[in-house]
This record gives structure tokens, C-alpha cells and sequence, in this order.
């Protein structure tokens, strides 16, 4: 990290004298005393533990400085709001180093997106982007400040969960471009609407200016929030870009679209991941590769954890895991696309259904909406867990395929005891529902 002590009180305004400070090079800042080693800075967070508390830990393993809500005997720097002095610090910084920014947000696809999108600019840039689920008021700034310092494209995913989120992250971020993948209803519970949803992801031009293109879908519900004379393509059929010849395998896909002459082949299920490789596509043209970097770069892309990813169990039955979030869009998506591959020989297919958070007053609507996109002519067996699961469980009006657990321990024990060499078995929920401890169990105890 290339920021000075000197440099780091003056973009913060710092109130206290730190003119006796030696002025050095700040080696990096973390907000976890633990990860604290010579030459950082300590950035103090108010959460479950005030971080004030591990200040003494901080300069015990190495810290040089702090930031500080208060006086105290250690060289600090003394803000109002150790937040927001570190936001403005990441906002000074990605100014300062001038990396080309590409934003990326979405309810569904926007970690996918953003990997892809890193996997194509790496052939060709020294490329950094968010780190794990970074996306958000402190991961992004954490992002911003962690990029390597030779970094020439930084891929910033942000994420959304109340009003006025990706306006902020925009404007700490400053983009040259910027993605929206889909308009869904992920964080209904907090955002009211799938209109408000929509009102918040189109905050990413916040920081964008017009001059600077944004790609977004054609969902005419982003239409009301575009700002004037934004420079905006737009994608889906017949729009400015689109997939065209989509083949889908079990394992991979191959598609075109029709601004490249390439065929692209990506190592991952899913129909709509040829959209989000689409669109890596575009950004990679954008940014100067050629038609060969690009697939090349998608057909190496490595995937976030978690992420439409096939793995074995135990007893060789095959696991198609998508376990890191879930909405009714992304539900309804990877079933389809679950049911449309063939099965093994004399193998069933299996879904493992979990609830989807987030969604508010709507949810039981919603869970039991999902019941359109199951074709139990093709799935052998519905696994269903949590409260909201029992709204879906009760609109399949006792069909013998559909089960209901309330525990999870029971789930994996039922699934433990069902699941055969042959299958194919799909997981699908949100995190917190922690299916991902299910998986790990039937890769190694079958």
C-alpha cells in the first residue's frame, strides 16, 4: 500500500496532533487485530465488540498507528467516525493509484460476473477484484486498499442491502464502467419492491458519470432511474448485445453472441452463466482484448466458492452445489437448469431445497411460487428445509417426491440414508441456511 502517515491524517482530517508521528509508509490496514502485523494500521469497528477494546492487541503485534473515535495513549489518528475516515481514504486511494474500475452489481450473478470479468482482463492486465463477499461498505474500501500496487484493473463486485448501498460504494469507487446483471428480489425484506430494488442497483451511476457506460438489462423496471444522457447498453434479445447459439452440458456450455466471431466454452453449468460470460465478453473488448484472450480467459475462469459448482459425494453420486445465496430467480434458474441434464444411468435426480432470506412480507408467496419451476415427472425427490420451505411443501399437496425437514441435521441424515452411487443431487438455499455443512458431510460419511 503505498500511503504515508503524513498523507493518510491529512486525507482523513485528522483533529489531533500527529505532526510527532514519524512520517513512514503505512505497510496495510486491517480491521482485525489478529491480522495485524509489522507496519500496519489498525482500523477500530464498532460491532458485536467495540475494536477500540483490541487497540493494546493491535500495537502488540505490530501496529504503528490507529485510527481512534477517542483520545488515547497510542500514535492515532482522531477521527468522528473510523468508518467513514476509512472510506474516504479508499476513495482518495483508488484516485490516487488510477486503476481502470469496473463495477459490478446485481441480485443474481454478480460474483460469477465479476470473476469472469477478472479471468478475461488477467491475460492481458495486472488485474485485482473483490476478494471473497467483500462488496460491501467496509469490504469494498478493505478491496480498494489491499489491490497490489502494480494493479491496473480492479474488478469491484458491490452488493446491496438497504437503500442508498451501492450509491455510496459507487461513489467511494468512482467506476469507468459498470454492470448491472439482473433486477431480482433479493433483500426484499429490507428494499419493499422489486421497483425499489431496481432504484437501488441503478445507484451505481452515482459515481459512474454519464460519460462512462453502463450495461444493464433490458428489464424495462431500470427505465425510470436511468439519469439523462447516460451512455448505456443494454442486453437480453435483440437488444445491443445477446447470447446466440447456447449448447448446455452437463458441466459446461458453449455460446457465441453477436459482437464476437468466437465461440466461447466456459467450465460451468447454467444457462444464465453463458450470460454472464457474455457480458466479460463485452467488457473485455471494451478494455482491448482479443476475441482469443477472452476465451481463453473464460475458459480457464476459476469460480468463488460455491457457485454453481459440480462436486462427488462420497459414494460417487454427483453434487451440483449453489449454495453461497439464494432468491426465487436464482432458484427457479438453477432448477431448470438441473432438470434439463440428462440423469446417470440407472441414477435419480435429487433437489435439496432450502429458504430463501431476505424477502419480507412476500416470502411465503414467494417460496411457494417455486412449486411452478419443479417438474416432478423428472425429479425423483424434493428435499425442503426451513419455515418458509413448508409454504412450497404445502403446495405440493402431499405428492409423496416433496419432504419437509425442520432440522438440519435430519435433512442430512435422510439424505445420508437416500442418496445412491448414481444420482445426481442438486443443493439450492441461501448461506445462512448453511446447506454447504450438508455437502461437506455427504462428500466424506456416504
Amino acid at each position: 500500500m503505498k500511503l504515508t502517515i503524513k498523507e493518510i491524517a491529512q486525507v482523513v482530517q485528522a483533529k489531533n496532533d500527529w505532526s510527532s508521528y514519524k512520517d513512514q509508509e503505512i505497510h496495510a490496514i486491517e480491521f482485525d487485530s489478529r491480522l495485524i502485523t509489522s507496519g500496519d494500521l489498525f482500523l477500530p469497528l464498532k460491532g458485536v465488540r467495540d475494536g477500540h477494546d483490541f487497540i493494546e492487541t493491535a500495537f502488540a503485534n505490530g501496529a504503528v498507528l490507529t485510527f481512534s473515535e477517542k483520545e488515547i495513549e497510542q500514535a492515532h489518528l482522531l477521527v468522528d467516525d473510523n468508518l467513514r475516515a476509512f472510506q474516504a481514504l479508499a476513495k482518495y486511494y483508488v484516485s490516487k493509484m488510477k486503476p481502470t474500475v469496473i463495477a459490478v452489481t446485481g441480485s443474481n450473478g454478480k460474483t460469477t460476473t465479476k470473476d469472469m470479468i477478472a479471468a478475461v482482463l488477467s491475460e492481458k492486465y495486472q488485474t485485482y477484484k473483490t476478494q471473497g463477499n467483500h462488496n460491501n461498505e467496509i469490504g469494498m474500501p478493505y478491496t480498494i486498499l489491499h489491490m497490489p500496487d502494480d494493479t491496473e484493473k480492479l474488478v469491484l463486485e458491490m452488493g446491496m442491502d438497504h437503500p442508498g448501498d451501492i450509491d455510496l460504494l459507487s461513489s467511494l469507487a468512482s467506476p469507468d464502467l459498470a454492470v448491472i446483471t439482473l433486477i431480482g428480489e433479493a433483500h426484499l425484506e429490507f428494499m419493499g419492491s422489486r421497483r425499489n430494488i431496481a432504484k437501488g442497483k441503478m445507484g451505481i451511476q452515482a459515481g459512474l458519470g454519464i460519460e462512462n457506460e453502463l450495461i444493464a438489462p433490458a428489464d424495462p423496471i431500470i427505465n425510470e432511474f436511468i439519469y439523462d444522457n447516460q451512455k448505456i447498453t443494454r442486453f437480453g434479445a435483440d437488444e445491443d448485445i445477446y447470447v446466440t447459439q447456447l449448447v448446455e452440458h452437463r458441466d459446461y456450455l458453449t455460446f457465441n453472441s453477436n459482437f464476437m466471431n468466437e465461440t466461447i466454452s466456459i467450465p460451468v453449468p447454467g444457462r444464465y452463466n453463458a450470460t454472464n460470460a457474455m457480458l466479460a465478453s463485452y467488457v473485455g473488448l471494451k478494455m482491448g482484448l482479443t476475441e482469443k484472450e477472452i476465451k481463453h480467459g473464460l475458459e480457464h475462469v476459476e469460480l468463488t466458492r460455491n457457485r454453481t459448482e459440480w462436486k462427488k459425494a462420497a459414494n460417487g453420486a454427483d453434487i451440483l452445489a449453489d449454495v453461497y445465496n439464494a432468491n426465487p430467480t436464482a432458484t427457479r434458474l438453477i432448477l431448470e437448469t438441473f432438470q434439463a441434464i440428462a440423469p446417470n444411468e440407472n441414477g435419480r435426480k435429487l433437489a435439496v431445497l432450502a429458504d430463501m432470506l431476505e424477502l419480507g412480507e412476500t416470502a411465503p408467496q414467494l417460496h411457494a411460487s417455486i412449486f411452478e419451476t419443479l417438474d416432478l415427472d423428472i425429479l425423483d425427490k424434493v428435499y425442503l428445509y426451513g419455515p418458509m420451505m413448508k409454504y412450497l411443501y404445502d403446495k405440493a399437496a402431499g405428492n409423496p417426491k416433496v419432504v419437509h425437514f425442520d432440522n438440519l441435521d435430519q435433512l442430512t441424515e435422510a439424505i445420508n440414508t437416500d442418496l445412491q452411487p448414481n444420482d445426481q443431487i442438486l443443493f439450492k438455499g441461501s448461506n445462512g441456511m448453511k446447506l454447504f455443512q450438508t455437502i461437506e458431510h455427504i462428500e466424506k460419511e456416504i
